[in-house]
């Protein structure tokens, strides 16, 4: 919950910062930082409503309290730090076990409230780095957060246990920092599991932790990181939605 709070307070930064609330966010093509303003701040509502109901919700609920984020900046930046609080204390009522809907349910990631805070945490953190692009003072995931965005991101986002449209494959990803993970692909799902010593991938991808997070979020070129392999199967990983 710290990292939720810091990273919603990096957020309101950017917006403070930013020359206006028009300024277009070129990694969110279309909006400006009032539409991600609004955005962050409508959803954080809705995950505490969520998480307020626990096992009772079948799907995302209503946001708690005002969703619409006012138009003047100093009032918008008031509810940002009101829309934070609203998932924080839900998340603390919570405690971490909680069972919570989420749309990750085939994943390896947990269906409770320390699953939502995890995503949460992410969900900002990339949002926090496209107001910052648009305030011009954009600057990489901080280290230790980038590491685990990517972990989460595998988990959450590339996990199933719908089957792999493909040749069996696996798929490794090795940031900087020293931290690998690897993606089994087989008719049995897709699992995140650990990088064998001595065992060849299909395809690898090598970069900052920061540079594969922003990667898996469409803000970092996929080219621009190192590949080895056939990169073929990282194109069939962006276009399989397991879900269709």
């Amino acid at each position: 919950m710290r990292l939720i709070d810091e990273r919603s307070t990096a957020f309101r930064a950017a917006i403070a910062a930013a020359p206006g609330l028009d300024a277009p966010v070129p990694s969110c093509p279309g909006w400006t930082l009032r539409d991600l303003a609004q955005h962050l701040g409508e959803g954080r509502r809705a995950w505490a409503a969520t998480v307020a109901a626990g096992p009772a919700a079948t799907g995302k609920l209503a946001p708690l309290g005002e969703a619409t984020a006012p138009e003047e900046r100093e009032a918008l930046l008031g509810w940002l730090a009101e829309s934070t609080e609203l998932l924080l204390a839900e998340l603390r009522e919570a405690g971490p076990d909680r069972v919570c809907w989420g749309w990750w349910g085939k994943s390896q990631t947990p269906l409770t409230s320390r699953g939502v805070a995890r995503r949460q945490v992410h969900e900002i953190s990339v949002h926090t780095w496209d107001a910052q692009l648009a305030a011009g003072v954009s600057e990489p995931l901080p280290a230790e957060l980038a590491v685990d965005c990517v972990e989460e991101f595998l988990s959450s986002m590339c996990t199933t246990t719908e089957a792999w449209p493909h040749e069996p494959a696996t798929a490794d990803y090795h940031a900087a920092e020293g931290r690998s993970w690897r993606n089994d692909l087989s008719a049995a799902g897709a699992t995140l599991v650990p990088v064998p010593a001595d065992a060849t991938p299909t395809a690898a991808a090598h970069g900052s932790a920061s540079d594969l997070a922003l990667m898996f979020y469409g803000r970092f070129p996929l080219d621009d990181l190192k590949l080895d392999g056939d990169r073929r199967l990282f194109d069939h990983l962006i276009e399989w939605d397991p879900e269709r």
